[in-house]
């Protein structure tokens, strides 16, 4: 029966080109690495090289077999990392609830080197209003929450100030509030404001309804839809309304009651009394470079 050691030959001769060549790598000598390899093409009745000229080349069966060779190593070494990682008391699962607001390129920066750090640990990651996320991380539904504050809603959950992230209010272009050189609160109030509201029935504590008429989503992306299409004003985190508006999709609107922009608290969050695991503690401790000082 062929082994993980014949079919490592094959696929290093493969690449490589040269039985010779696949010795030296292996640190085997030539005798062996030709021996190996005619063994296995022995126990599959199959001819994976032509030998027929000085460099010995694949056969049709050899390049149609050569992607299952290397899928049964890849395995081995995913066996093996998980292994390792579950020696070590490595968690094999971690959960994290974002904030879509949130989701600016470093936090794609840090989840792609978490990937790297821990490919044995598999990554649950969803987003939610920042209302609802106190209440995922207490009941246990995720073990990370980041978003922006909302100081009255959490209990039974630590929690850490990691940054600032910037809204700005905007409209449609076509939208009457665009066409304002300034706008006043008393101009916002009779126009429908688009809000961020949790399933829980919150609205966003920093965010709250200064219009008379109100529509809301829990998700960013259909609030930003709703702006886009015209259907009312919002507040937009300032990164997402620079790239809206660069597409010429919505204008900022010039607030007068605005002096800064408006810089919203963002925290992280775990349950009271959870202890964290070497990727979680990872990731908990990179988030904090989640937004830029």
């Amino acid at each position: 029966m062929y082994n993980l050691e014949q079919l490592n030959m094959f696929v290093t001769a493969a690449k490589l080109g040269s039985f010779s060549a696949c010795a030296r790598k292996l640190g085997k000598v030539q005798s062996a690495v030709s021996q190996g390899i005619a063994n296995l093409e022995i126990d599959l009745d199959v001819e994976l090289f032509d030998r027929s000229t000085r460099k010995p080349t694949l056969t049709d069966q050899g390049k149609h077999l050569l992607s299952f060779a290397e899928a049964i190593l890849m395995q081995k070494r995913e066996l093996d990392s998980t292994a390792k990682a579950l020696s070590a008391q490595q968690e094999s699962q971690i959960s994290l609830v974002v904030d879509d607001s949130l989701l600016k390129q470093r936090y794609y920066d840090i989840i792609f080197e978490f990937e790297q750090q821990f490919p044995s640990t598999s990554l649950r990651c969803f987003t939610a209003a920042s209302v609802d996320i106190p209440h995922l991380v207490r009941d246990g539904v995720a073990l990370l929450g980041v978003m922006l504050s909302e100081m009255s809603l959490v209990t039974d959950v630590d929690i850490r100030y990691i940054g600032n992230l910037k809204f700005v209010p905007v409209a449609a272009p076509s939208h009457p509030l665009s066409s304002l050189a300034q706008v006043t609160p008393t101009d916002l109030v009779p126009h429908r404001q688009i809000l961020i509201q949790g399933l829980n029935g919150y609205h966003q504590t920093q965010l709250q309804p200064i219009s008379s008429r109100q529509w809301s989503a829990n998700d960013l992306r259909l609030l930003e839809n709703y702006v886009i299409q015209g259907l009312g004003w919002a507040y937009l985190p300032k990164h997402r309304a620079d790239e809206l508006a660069l597409a010429s999709k919505v204008k900022l609107l010039p607030v007068t009651f605005d002096y800064k922009e408006w810089a919203v608290p963002i925290e992280c969050l775990l349950k009271k009394g959870e202890s964290l695991g070497p990727a979680a503690s990872w990731l908990n401790q990179a988030l904090n470079s989640l937004l830029p000082d």
